[in-house]
């Protein structure tokens, strides 16, 4: 049995409520700070360090003006504490970063030196859809109907 690595506190799952390592990025979800309805779609590259934040209907984040914006910060610091410093830095390929020494994302910041690149929002805001109807799903031994093309 593999054990889930055990947190130095609970995630803020109101304020982040998705944070992933998928397809060469730290992306996830934001609660937007100000309004109740809104999130923001946020993500940052590896490699490029490139980033970029808007809410999931691609409108760009007020805050997000040459810099990370507020948002992006709180996804970095999600993204540490889920995954560990160690296997962040190393997924976005931040070399000169010390895992033993890196407390919470935004002392990430310093070592990342891309810019903002926009991408399209909906790949990101349909995983975290997708994640939230399986979350939901009560724990069963049976195949999940929309899965059921992978049994034979």
């Amino acid at each position: 049995m593999i054990r889930p690595r055990v947190l130095p506190r609970a995630r803020k799952v109101q304020k982040v409520p998705f944070v992933e390592l998928y397809a060469g990025r730290l992306q996830g979800v934001v609660s937007s700070g100000s309004d109740d309805e809104r999130v923001y779609v946020s993500y940052f590259e590896a490699g490029t360090g490139n980033f970029y934040c808007s809410t999931n209907n691609n409108r760009p984040c007020g805050g997000l003006r040459g810099s990370p914006c507020k948002h992006l910060v709180e996804l970095l610091n999600e993204g540490v504490l889920q995954y560990g410093p160690a296997r962040v830095i190393a997924y976005l390929g931040l070399q000169q970063a010390e895992p033993d020494k890196i407390k919470t994302g935004g002392e990430l910041l310093r070592f990342i030196k891309g810019g903002p690149h926009k991408v399209e929002a909906g790949m990101v805001f349909s995983r975290f859809l997708t994640y939230l109807q399986y979350v939901s799903v009560a724990p069963t031994g049976a195949p999940l109907p929309d899965m059921v093309w992978f049994v034979r």
